[in-house]
């Protein structure tokens, strides 16, 4: 038997292993009321004046469930950090990034993206630099010109004097023959959820100067991609607060999903996948707190890793992290890279090992888990694409497919759900100015959700947190009975998100069943800090009447606390699958921009996708 995490990796934090009760998946159906339009308005105003009313829908969500079980002795476990320990003889992290070290793509593949390394090679030969890359990239993404064009609505803010003032200095490294590394001149943006000096983070919510002021300092993240020398664009649409996973943005504008401009991007990231998606970026940052890096890259054809809690940095948030969407493996495994090492600073993230680079010939468990009542939830469309690439794992692959099962699962979803509500009131009340009426400032949709989620009583938040005990031990125990297992589901069981109506986007929408069942997957790893990552693995149909573009679907996969590097390289072989086994390959989306035509002055601004 292969050795156990344990005994290979020390670790603080991690849970006892003890296996949870058999309880069989049952899953009611929800009842949340749905509100659009004119109707949101008003009724978001009621909700947010009438606490009976804000209680009355906190029920309704099925939050007092719990009360019902039983959790015997379980305690509360109110932080799900895991930390694999950096061994205490380790010398100082530099991240491997040379080009060799990082998998090429073949040349002949359909639905090829371009990737850090090709842009690094043609900075290199002089074929491109920087700065015409820069240029090329400004008239697509800026809000501030007389006709924003239709990428624009990905970004909230671009300096454009900071831009080409990093474009020139690379391009002048290049010249001088002294770039930084790989990611040096190579394009990218982060969600306006975390700082960048020089712009104000406002978390996709209105303009308010005084509420939002300019950051003087970028998070340590931004820090390690500045010092890398990418170019920053700009800050990157996100849903308002994160707090749902459409990323329909009233305050400023909905990015529409790239392959379908009837679907949404998902979200919260979705800005992020969009402009990845999109071609405009090989990588981007984003932020997850349920999901939400990983359903936008799910739902816009995408890679993204959601890394174990607190790796990257402190985000004050007991389920969110922060973490990369890319283009590709390579561009994945580039950013996570440069996100990955340890900041010095901070008393939880400096005491993670940091990244390590894996060889395709690595020897590592090739165990797979599937609890397949849960998986078999998922749109057939879904199920199906999942599933032929699972059988690609067994059969091609030689990985050995386990049963599992997992404890209370409707109702972790539900604690899950009340513990960010709970979490993301009280922020928002703390931020604002004017703390009587904390909910004014917020669009019509999270004015009910946040209200509603300020109404969680102290029991339940505890009977939630001992909720996340029982599911981290769990787990625990899954992982030594299994060392190296990667839980595998899609990613939502959904086949993309349509866009009900253009009324919607105006005033947003709040569709708290259809939110639940998106997010039926992606919550786990959130609320009990474990890394997941979201890998392409097809396209299926549109819906009737919504267009004709193919809606990507994706397969993810839940690894022991730490295993972001087992992740990448089960990734990798995803990648193989979509690219060489998948038929007709993977598919970029019908406005992809080819940067190198573009900054050589040759390319169009929008591309025929790949039918």
């Amino acid at each position: 038997m292969a050795e156990s995490t344990e005994q290979r990796q020390r670790f603080f934090g991690y849970p006892r292993a003890v296996e949870g009760p058999n309880i069989p998946y049952r899953k009611s159906d929800d009842k949340n009321p749905v509100f659009s339009g004119f109707l949101l308005v008003v009724g978001a105003w009621l909700v947010s004046k009438l606490e009976f009313v804000q209680k009355i829908l906190w029920s309704n969500a099925g939050f007092d469930e719990m009360r019902k079980l039983d959790f015997g002795d379980y305690t509360e476990r109110w932080d799900p950090t895991v930390i694999p320990a950096a061994p205490s003889e380790s010398k100082p992290y530099v991240p491997e990034l040379h080009p060799d070290s990082f998998t090429k793509l073949p040349e002949d593949i359909p639905g090829r993206y371009h990737s850090v390394t090709e842009y690094h090679a043609k900075y290199l030969s002089g074929e491109l630099t920087p700065l015409s890359v820069a240029e090329s990239l400004l008239p697509l993404i800026r809000r501030d010109t007389k006709s924003s064009p239709d990428h624009s609505l990905a970004f909230i803010s671009t300096n454009v004097e900071h831009v080409l003032a990093a474009a020139k200095a690379s391009t002048e490294r290049y010249q001088a023959g002294k770039p930084l590394g790989v990611l040096d001149g190579v394009p990218t943006a982060v969600k306006d959820e975390t700082d960048l000096i020089g712009y104000r983070t406002t978390y996709g919510r209105s303009t308010n100067d005084a509420m939002f002021p300019v950051a003087d300092k970028s998070s340590w993240p931004v820090q390690k991609l500045l010092q890398s020398g990418a170019i920053l664009l700009g800050k990157l649409n996100m849903h308002e607060l994160g707090a749902d996973t459409t990323n329909n943005n009233p305050n400023w504008g909905t990015p529409r999903n790239p392959h379908n401009e009837q679907y949404y991007t998902g979200g919260s990231s979705g800005g992020s996948a969009y402009a990845v998606s999109s071609g405009l970026v090989p990588l981007a940052l984003g932020a997850d707190g349920g999901g939400s890096i990983r359903i936008p890259s799910s739902f816009c054809g995408v890679y993204g890793l959601k890394p174990s809690h607190g790796r990257l940095e402190d985000t004050g948030s007991t389920v969110t992290v922060s973490g990369p969407l890319a283009a590709s493996m390579a561009d994945l495994e580039a950013a996570y890279r440069i996100l990955g090492q340890p900041d010095p600073e901070d008393p939880i993230c400096a005491l993670f090992s940091p990244p390590k680079v894996l060889s395709t010939s690595s020897s590592r468990p090739k165990i797979l888990g599937v609890y397949k009542d849960w998986f078999n939830r998922a749109e057939p469309s879904v199920r199906d694409l999942c599933q032929k690439t699972l059988d690609f794992y067994q059969n091609k692959l030689s990985y050995k497919i386990v049963d599992i099962t997992i404890p209370y699962v409707p109702e972790g979803q539900s604690a899950h759900a009340f513990t960010i509500l709970s979490e993301m009131a009280v922020r928002a009340r703390n931020q604002a100015i004017d703390k009587k009426n904390w909910l004014s400032g917020l669009n019509p949709a999270n004015k009910v959700l946040l209200a509603v989620g300020a109404q969680t009583p102290a029991q339940d938040y505890i009977l939630a947190q001992q909720l996340r005990n029982i599911l981290m031990q769990h787990l625990a125990f899954l992982y030594k009975q299994h060392p190296g297992m990667i839980i595998v589901s899609p990613t939502t069981p959904m086949a993309g998100w349509p866009i009900a109506s253009l009324g919607d986007l105006k005033h947003g929408i709040t569709d708290g069943n259809t939110s639940i069942r998106n997010m039926e997957y992606v919550w786990l790893a959130n609320f009990t800090g474990n890394p997941a990552i979201s890998c392409p693995v097809g396209y299926t149909e549109p819906a009737k009447g919504k267009g004709e573009g193919k809606v990507p679907v994706g397969l993810m996969g839940m690894g022991d606390w730490g295993s972001e590097d087992e992740l990448l390289a089960w990734g990798r072989e995803a990648e193989v699958y979509l690219n060489e086994v998948y038929e007709g390959g993977r598919k970029r989306p019908a406005n992809w921009i080819d940067v190198f035509a573009t900054a050589k002055g040759t390319g169009k601004v929008n591309n025929e996708s790949d039918k």
